[in-house]
């Protein structure tokens, strides 16, 4: 679960890079970081110690 968390959070970084260039989505982009930045703080604060 924690490495598609940070899948999510590194296509929603590379989106807010895309967008931050592009400047066409306008605040949509800041949201899509907030959201990225969230789910690496989720991988982070739920890694569990327990070996699949």
């Amino acid at each position: 679960m924690r490495s598609i968390l940070y899948i999510i959070a590194v296509i929603l970084v590379i989106g807010w890079a895309i967008g931050t260039f592009a400047y066409a989505a306008g605040g949509l982009i800041h949201i899509l970081l907030v959201i990225a930045v969230i789910s690496l703080l989720l991988g982070i604060l739920r890694k569990d110690t327990s070996v699949v």
